[in-house]
């Protein structure tokens, strides 16, 4: 697979953001070339589009990086929708560079794959969030510019974190893997610790210490870790009321819920919701 390198020591230059929702299961993506990059986020249905004439597929938490001067055309109709973010290189060009993954790393450059999974989910989507907040409200194009800038290295240090972890040792990995993978499966129950050690078949402290090792993080604060990150997600991407938000995270206690997303945030839920609250949405 190519990568995308990018540089960043000054930050890349933001042009526009939104989330699309098909207007029916009838929409197909336009036919275009565009003139910037473009990164697409799944969130919802499937988008059936392609570039350069490859077909893609894209489903939840699946990503599509775009380089300029791509043909993009919609291959077959669907219901869907996606965050998309359109910004340029630092001094403005739409010059592009596609490096193989055996490269060395440069200083002060960013890679990001072509295609793939967003790792952490959530986490994109909360600073695709927080940057359509300061397109909206503020006027000075710098702080968009590093938000931008910072979701996209965001992006890429989760790929490069994932492609890490794939380098330890097979049994580990694949352990540590399912681990990952059960927590995000059953992080709206009140999952702990215990639980997952009984279902892999683990002592609960090896199983701690091999997750630490791996993760840098204890496996109790990973698991709250997961459900804050899927709150801010539902807080920001729903209506949902507070004490549903917790409910369907699995907490018995609706004030539990609220103290510990202001311990790990530093917010309430509430001031969460409020400092983030204004999203670009579109439908055409």
């Amino acid at each position: 697979m190519q990568y995308c390198e990018l540089s960043v020591e000054k930050p890349l230059k933001y042009n526009m953001t939104g989330k699309f929702k098909s207007p029916s299961p009838k929409w197909s993506h336009m036919k275009r070339v565009i003139n910037d990059y473009e990164l697409f986020i799944m969130t919802e249905g499937v988008l059936y589009i392609s570039i350069d004439g490859y077909n893609y597929t894209l489903k939840k938490g699946d990503f599509l990086f775009c380089i300029p001067l791509s043909a993009q055309e919609g291959y077959k109709s669907s219901d869907c929708s996606f965050y998309w973010l359109h910004f340029l290189n630092s001094d403005g060009s739409n010059s592009s560079k596609l490096v193989s993954p055996s490269e060395p790393y440069n200083y002060g450059k960013i890679r990001i794959p072509i295609h793939g999974a967003v790792k952490s989910y959530e986490k994109i989507i909360v600073m695709l969030k927080q940057l359509q907040d300061a397109v909206r409200s503020y006027e000075k194009n710098i702080i968009n510019d590093y938000l931008a800038t910072a979701t996209l290295c965001e992006l890429s240090n989760q790929c490069a974190l994932f492609s890490e972890i794939n380098k330890i040792e097979v049994k580990n990995q694949q352990l540590y893997n399912d681990i990952v993978d059960y927590i995000k499966w059953y992080r709206n129950t009140n999952i702990k610790v215990i639980d997952i050690a009984n279902h892999f078949g683990y002592n609960e402290k090896y199983l701690s210490h091999l997750f630490n090792s791996i993760k840098g993080m204890s496996l109790k604060q990973y698991i709250l870790q997961e459900k804050i990150d899927l709150a801010k997600y539902m807080l920001i991407d729903t209506n949902d009321n507070i004490s549903i938000i917790a409910e369907n995270l699995g907490f018995n206690d609706n004030h539990n819920f609220m103290k510990i997303f202001k311990k790990i945030v530093g917010l309430t839920p509430t001031e969460y919701r409020n400092a983030y609250g204004k999203r670009l949405l579109y439908y055409v």
